[in-house]
């Protein structure tokens, strides 16, 4: 936490922080644009940020697209902040976003963690039922290679289409699939508002990406979701989903236990 600490005592690098919250995935050049900064000084803050993980980057090409990563934020809330308060802290930090948030150019979802495991270990936590039933609640079946279908199913629903498929498999590097599909039965199996299950089915379909990078001891793991429309009720629900559905991961294969579900937050 000390790197964390050290990166967001500088005003210029809050600066930047701020500027990515507000548009989520823009490239140097257009972060130097928008600062009253030189450019070697806007690369060089963008690094200390990356090195304490509060800044993830994907690279597109030649350029390199930078996100805010929340995840070291969240431990920094999980150590000081007990269960009961974080949940009224979400709920308030969501309803600000809410009402404060201006869309994003690039529709899509971003996160790097940090996880004390091997390439190896970390690639069957995600393609293996076994493990993804306890930190997900969902069992994924595939062969895994490219083209192969996947089948996913929780809570007694299932989804399977030809078009529910593996589209990348670099066994230990990366992994890509299409995500599921929205049936007219997982409205009741997974107790979600039918209206949001109709809006969905007529979105396109949007895909994950796991980039696996061994870091000395730890693996650094970053999910991409992307394929969103602006306006995307999917992708506003993946965005909720994601960050819990990582952390758990992360504990499974670092304690052998996953986190608890989110107590529900009550009236």
């Amino acid at each position: 936490m000390d790197e964390v600490f050290k990166a967001l005592a500088d005003a210029s690098r809050r600066r930047l922080l701020d500027r990515l919250n507000a548009r989520d995935g823009q490239t140097l050049r257009e972060l130097c644009s928008e600062l009253d900064m030189a450019r070697q000084s806007v690369s060089k803050h963008l690094a200390v940020l990356e090195a304490a993980n509060l800044v993830t980057t994907v690279r597109r090409g030649r350029e390199k697209w930078h996100y805010v990563n929340a995840d070291p934020i969240n431990a920094i809330a999980d150590r000081w902040i007990s269960r009961y308060h974080r949940e009224r802290v979400r709920a308030l930090a969501d309803l600000k976003t809410a009402l404060e948030s201006k869309p994003m150019s690039k529709p899509e979802f971003v996160h790097t963690s940090y996880i004390k495991t091997t390439p190896e270990e970390l690639w069957q936590a995600l393609t293996d039922p076994a493990f993804t039933i306890r930190y997900w609640g969902a069992v994924l079946e595939s062969e895994w290679t490219k083209g192969a279908p996947v089948t996913w199913e929780q809570n007694g629903w299932k989804s399977a289409d030809p078009e529910q498929v593996v589209l990348e498999s670099d066994p230990y590097r990366r992994l890509s699939y299409t995500w599921h599909s929205f049936t007219p039965d997982f409205a009741g199996l997974m107790e979600v508002d039918p209206d949001f299950v109709k809006q969905a089915a007529a979105e396109p379909r949007s895909k994950v990406t796991f980039d696996l990078e061994p870091a000395g001891e730890v693996v650094k793991l970053t999910v991409r979701h992307d394929g969103f429309e602006p306006g995307s009720t999917v992708l506003e629900a993946v965005q909720g989903g994601w960050p819990h559905i990582l952390s758990s991961l992360k504990s499974l294969v670092e304690t052998g236990e996953p986190l608890p579900e989110p107590e529900p937050i009550e009236d």
